[in-house]
């Protein structure tokens, strides 16, 4: 064992994270090794500092914000680097399993049940057509990898979503169904395809009235990246203006903050009922006096103007 790989790992044993057998090849080399024993004692050091210190859980809203941003990314990015190291560095593979005995008879468990299941399959499917078997029970949130596609029959209130656990399943049902509702608030927060996205909040806009759903499209106005999602999500939530003071906030925090001149003027748009209300009547001034955007700075004043003069 070299001291390169010892010291790439050596945090992964203080934190109780290496393999058994990985653990042990460590432990004797740390014996024999005094480098790599006072890299360790630096290391424990360091770990026991920060032990020290009070760790802040983050909020749900960045855990899904980040969630989103990680998905967009893994869109973007170049695919086949897992097969082209499945191909060209088949060493890597060696290696790990050396340090991972887990990992070899999972591969051979695997292996054996996936030549009993074609079996299986072709036993059973020369009598009889293919049969296609999907879950209907609602899905837990965890186990849904992603949603694939969002559709609705013209003319009808039915919906039918594509989503992604460890193979692709399909979900039907009318937009009460809580199951449909499930997947749809998911998409809208967590799918990495704006597409999806879209289609969800749009149907969502439908059901405004439910806690659930008009914080989902609040989140989506606030965080999500496409916006033409958070121009619909607008739609949806421009009804509650005055009635939910969580909306107003949203819509100001659209108004003074996002990135798209398109959204800022809906959100303008929206607010214009309740331009009485003092926290809008301060943004509103705000925007008259300096904002960036001529015709944002132009309506405010005249938003302003319309409004009574107080004593």
């Amino acid at each position: 064992m070299k001291c390169d790989w010892v010291k790439e790992n050596v945090l992964l044993y203080v934190y109780n994270e290496l393999p058994d057998d990985a653990r042990y090849e460590l432990e004797q080399h740390l014996a024999r090794c005094t480098d790599c024993a006072a890299e360790l004692k630096t290391t424990r050091k360091f770990h026991a500092v920060l032990s020290e210190l009070q760790v802040e859980e983050p909020t749900p809203n960045l855990v899904a914000s980040s969630r989103m941003r990680l998905q967009e990314a893994l869109e973007t990015t170049s695919q086949g680097g897992f097969w082209h190291r499945l191909m060209f560095d088949p060493a890597m593979w060696l290696r790990q399993m050396r340090f991972s005995p887990a990992l070899s008879a999972a591969i051979f468990i695997i292996g054996f049940a996936s030549g009993i299941g074609a079996t299986y399959k072709i036993v059973n499917g020369s009598g009889a057509g293919a049969i296609a078997v999907s879950s209907l029970s609602a899905p837990a949130e965890s186990s849904v990898a992603g949603i694939r596609s969002i559709s609705q029959e013209p003319g009808s209130n039915q919906i039918s979503i594509k989503y992604d656990t460890v193979s692709t399943q399909q979900a039907q049902g009318s937009l009460n169904d809580q199951r449909i509702q499930q997947l749809l608030l998911f998409a809208a927060r967590n799918n990495y395809n704006s597409g999806v996205r879209m289609d969800s909040v749009d149907l969502l806009t439908q059901q405004p009235n439910d806690t659930h759903v008009r914080e989902a499209l609040i989140y989506a106005l606030r965080y999500d990246s496409n916006p033409g999602v958070r121009l619909k999500a607008l739609g949806g939530l421009g009804n509650y203006v005055k009635s939910d003071p969580r909306v107003r906030d949203a819509v100001l925090e659209g108004l003074m903050s996002d990135s798209n001149p398109g959204v800022r003027t809906e959100a303008l748009h929206l607010l214009d009922p309740v331009r009485a209300d003092g926290s809008v009547r301060a943004v509103l001034q705000r925007l008259a006096e300096n904002d960036p955007n001529q015709y944002i700075k132009t309506q405010a004043r005249n938003m302003l103007a319309q409004m009574p003069e107080f004593d």
